[in-house]
């Protein structure tokens, strides 16, 4: 990467019909104190005015317009491949930076060079009251993702600095060095994910690679989040399918041996119950099973390259689990 200082911060924005956010988005983007920039925009074939909207009010953006949308995963893949920043941020176009935002998380992760992702505090709208919306990723003995301190009121309980499984997939940083070590088959985001829990999979292989997350509260967003941990009435019907499908990936992919030995029964009695869920309550989620069949060949090799790269031990990586 360029040696430079401030580093250059490559911001990447995937958007699919996105232009009732894109205003206070960029808005907010402009607004950084952060001086080194530059501004990806992917538009996933929208069908409203999203790519208009980036033109007219980024017009420095480097723009790429798809016929087709290709999800968070294709679409952010397709930037960072592009970006020359010695940092990457994915940014959603429904969160609004707070000004420090960019350069609280640069500053966490320039002196700590064993991290290679930082998270900031999220919060789901402003007020005297604010509620956060997530300060990291974790996850449970059963393998489900949480958003760390989602819900709840923020009255100062996440002020500490500190580190964290994963940071959420919203508005994250990522070391372009860190990145480019886990990358396999040129991909960064696995593309069988498509979108969802695409975030909880880069976080589990960075771990089990060696790369550590720092949460610091001094950078601030406010992500008012359409999709909501254990809400799936208000999800499409379409996003259902690939949560479903993704967490099978997910396990294929990265579980150890050592974690199957310790949790297995866990993970499997909450899987049992899924499958009661679906089979009586959402029976069109019964579709990720074709997906899943598709992906499970690369899957499988993904699984064997990360095997044979990992270089943090079993028994490292399970503390996260809890």
């Amino acid at each position: 990467m360029p040696s430079q200082y401030p580093p250059l911060v490559s911001v990447g924005l995937v958007t699919w019909n996105s232009a009732v956010h894109l205003s206070a988005c960029l808005n907010a983007l402009a607004q950084q104190a952060y001086p080194s920039l530059e501004l990806i925009a992917v538009d996933n074939a929208s069908v409203d005015d999203s790519a208009a909207q980036l033109k007219a009010l980024s017009p420095t953006a480097h723009l790429i317009c798809n016929t087709v949308n290709t999800g968070y995963c294709g679409g952010h893949n397709q930037a960072i491949r592009i970006s020359r920043g010695a940092y990457y941020l994915p940014l959603n176009p429904d969160v609004v930076m707070k000004p420090d935002y960019v350069a609280a998380l640069v500053d966490a992760l320039e002196t700590r060079p064993q991290h290679g992702s930082a998270a900031g505090k999220l919060i789901q709208a402003d007020g005297p009251q604010p509620i956060v919306d997530s300060t990291g990723l974790f996850m449970d003995r059963k393998r489900r993702q949480y958003l760390r301190g989602h819900g709840e009121p923020d009255t100062g309980q996440y002020e500490q600095d500190g580190e964290v499984f994963g940071v959420d997939g919203a508005a994250p940083l990522y070391r372009r060095t860190m990145l480019d070590d886990i990358q396999i088959d040129g991909d960064y985001f696995d593309e069988s994910f498509f979108a969802h829990k695409e975030d909880v999979d880069l976080a589990w292989r960075a771990q089990l690679f060696g790369w550590r997350c720092w949460y610091t509260p001094k950078a601030v967003a406010v992500h008012p989040r359409s999709f909501r941990p254990g809400r799936r009435v208000p999800m499409a019907p379409a996003i259902l399918v690939h949560a479903v499908k993704n967490r099978y990936l997910l396990l294929l992919k990265n579980e150890s041996s050592a974690g199957w030995r310790r949790d297995g029964a866990r993970i499997i009695a909450y899987d049992l119950q899924i499958l009661a869920y679906l089979l009586l309550l959402e029976r069109s989620s019964l579709g990720a099973i074709p997906l899943l069949r598709r992906a499970w060949p690369r899957a499988r090799r993904w699984r064997s390259e990360i095997r044979r790269r990992a270089r943090t031990r079993p028994d490292e990586t399970l503390k996260w689990f809890r």
